[in-house]
């Protein structure tokens, strides 16, 4: 994979955009509720507009997926980008049909992993925003990168 990033790549206050955006549609919010999060509010437009939500809402979730997709193809890890943990993660607004969704990332914590000495352990903060650059989504995760000398 060309451009692989290694956890001596990484710095604090390094920041990533996404490459381009992501348009949400209703099929893409009604295919995701019925699946994973069948609530009124994410599979049928009246049901939403009678609901807190005041419209077709998309599952914070798939807001969520739709996020690790951008990070993934934004932040190219050496042999992929490993979980290490959800520190945080804030839906603020919701994600409605036509809603163009774009990532901000910056690097908010480096350091050498204590279990797994072939990795260190990196934390990112992504504000999630739509086209009008309203935060819809907020979240702070742990990835592990390996690092370079562990390059086999």
């Amino acid at each position: 994979m060309a451009n692989e990033l290694y956890f001596e790549d990484f710095h604090l206050g390094q920041k990533f955009q996404s490459h381009g955006s992501v348009k949400v549609t209703a099929a893409d919010i009604k295919e995701f509720g019925e699946k994973y999060d069948p609530q009124p509010f994410h599979l049928d437009e009246t049901a939403g507009e009678n609901s807190f939500f005041g419209g077709l809402a998309a599952s914070g979730w798939l807001t969520a997926a739709i996020v690790m997709r951008m990070r993934v193809e934004t932040i190219r890890v050496a042999g992929g980008m490993i979980g290490a943990g959800v520190e945080e993660i804030r839906w603020t607004m919701p994600v409605r049909p036509g809603d163009s969704l774009h990532t901000d990332t910056e690097v908010v914590g480096v350091r050498q992993s204590n279990k797994r000495p072939n990795f260190g352990v990196v934390t990112i903060q992504t504000l999630t925003l739509n086209q009008r650059e309203e935060i819809v989504m907020r979240s702070r995760v742990n990835f592990l990168a390996p690092l370079r000398s562990a390059k086999k």
